[in-house]
């Protein structure tokens, strides 16, 4: 059934200025944490701060910053278990959508889709690189089961990054029992399709260089078994957890909080978290701990009393952006594109700097009086390529370049599409008034950390003893299950550290 937007509107402000649990952050490890210590009787407040919203506004369009491809639920089981205790999961898992075919490769010299059916798909293959196509079909069917000889461990809750060496002991011992982490990439071959399909992997995750084997394996499996698109994105899924906060009793401060959501600082105890400041605001919302869901360099910046809290941001320092997804935005006519074009495509651009092309079409949507809608007949093609996290200090020419190649490569992909653009957008130059951290939805970072299983990040525990991590720098060669992971680590680490008593458990 549909919801119209005025029915969608959350509370417009807290009812309290004390509260067990201060998530900061928009990102979706967060909202799922707020969500699941409400659940558990915790009195929470989410302070969005960086809040993207549900993508930017040009011209009357709604468009989003980067393309998205999420993996089904089933291929996340431990949650799928927290989404269900939520009751979250049959409507999460129905709202997510195959894409059409599941995934479009474009070479060079050919074009094949890897629909599901695993017959029509070697028949494909076949037909676009002879013998090669069947032993190019063995790696793809072999990759995308790959994550299920590791699913037992996620579902085991590993203390994942480990904090200390009781639990590194620990981590290691219930690695050993799981020798799948370690197992080849199915994807290993030289053929320039399994090639252009490796380079899918770092728009699911959040590291510049993988290098372990799960790293390069689990999350790339995952999306492989069904590339998916949730309507409206990451920012919809994290509404989506949003409200179910708010339906548990929790407090949201978002942006149609006239109270405002953006902090200026957060206020410390010595070197104990004790409560958040607003922009133009006198009120301290106090709190006995923090879990905060931005990036690291955000939350820098709202550490003021650098003396007593050089152990926390010593412990940020140790993440470094390296580079981030830029994109552009068609908005064209659907008559226009190509026939036979996919929904997901990904192109190999021969391009040594760029790198391969994800390609994603939306529906188009607009604004209006009565919230946004979808028009009929009108696509969004959202272009996305990584390019170093220094583009953005070589200034707005150089910007403007890097999309100008992105369109060029799309104009070889749609031939006689450009002509019918209704809009061209880029979000790094295009999304007016957009704070900061919402211009970067899919950075690539290094680690001055032990990376175990060559997936982890920052730790979530920090010398800070009541602020703790929840963002995509915790987990992050695990991509979207990583966020999620990480979200319901912080959740019990909260319950553990405030010793409330679980409802659920009687």
């Amino acid at each position: 059934m549909s919801t119209s937007a005025a029915k969608l509107k959350l509370p417009s402000g807290p009812s309290r200025h004390v509260y067990d649990v201060i998530v900061l952050g928009s990102q979706v490890g967060g909202a799922l944490a707020a969500a699941l210590l409400a659940k558990r009787n915790h009195r929470v407040l989410l302070v969005e701060h960086d809040g993207m919203g549900p993508g930017y506004e040009h011209d009357g369009f709604v468009l989003p910053y980067a393309p998205f491809v999420a993996p089904p639920l089933k291929a996340m089981p431990a949650v799928d278990e927290a989404l269900n205790e939520l009751g979250l999961s049959t409507a999460i898992g129905r709202a997510l959508r195959p894409h059409a075919p599941e995934l479009q490769l474009v070479l060079p010299k050919n074009r094949v889709d890897l629909v599901g059916d695993a017959a029509r798909r070697r028949a494909e293959l076949t037909r676009e690189f002879g013998e090669a196509g069947e032993g190019i079909q063995g790696a793809l069917a072999g990759s995308a089961a790959q994550h299920e000889a590791t699913d037992a461990f996620f579902k085991e809750g590993p203390q994942l990054p480990p904090d200390g060496f009781f639990e590194g002991w620990k981590l290691k011992g219930q690695i050993k029992e799981h020798p799948g982490l370690d197992a080849t990439p199915r994807l290993a071959g030289e053929e320039p399709a399994l090639s252009l399909v490796r380079g899918l992997l770092p728009f699911l995750v959040h590291l510049e260089k993988p290098t372990a084997p799960l790293a390069h394996t689990r999350a790339l499996s995952q999306v492989l078994t069904g590339p998916s698109t949730y309507p409206g994105g990451m920012d919809a899924l994290r509404d989506v957890l949003t409200r179910r906060l708010t339906e548990l009793g929790g407090d949201v401060l978002g942006r149609d909080n006239p109270a405002g959501f953006i902090v200026e600082e957060l206020a410390f105890d010595g070197s104990k978290f004790s409560g958040v400041k607003l922009v133009r605001s006198d009120t301290l919302y106090r709190a006995s701990c923090l879990v905060t869901a931005t990036d690291s360099g955000a939350l820098r910046r709202l550490v003021t009393d650098k003396k007593h809290n050089r152990g926390l941001l010593e412990h940020l320092d140790q993440s470094n952006i390296k580079s981030l997804l830029f994109s552009v935005n068609w908005v064209v006519p659907e008559a226009a594109l190509p026939r036979g074009m996919g929904e997901l495509v990904l192109v190999d651009t021969q391009d040594a700097e760029l790198g391969p092309l994800l390609v994603q079409q939306h529906p188009a949507r607009t604004t209006g009086g009565s919230g946004q809608k979808d028009m009929e007949g009108v696509r969004v093609v959202c272009a996305g390529a990584f390019v170093p996290a220094t583009a953005r200090e070589e200034g707005e020419e150089h910007l403007r370049a890097l999309a100008a190649r992105i369109d060029e490569h799309l104009d070889r992909l749609m031939p006689f599409t450009k002509q019918h653009r209704a809009l061209r957008s880029v979000p790094y130059l295009d999304a007016g008034g957009v704070r900061g951290s919402r211009l970067m939805p899919h950075p690539l970072y290094s680690f001055e950390t032990e990376a175990f299983l060559g997936v982890t990040g920052l730790k979530q525990r920090t010398p800070a003893k009541n602020v703790i991590l929840a963002g995509r720098e915790v987990l992050p060669g695990l991509g979207l299950e990583g966020e999620l992971l990480a979200g319901m680590r912080a959740a019990k680490l909260v319950q553990d550290m405030l010793k409330k008593k679980d409802p659920l458990k009687g």
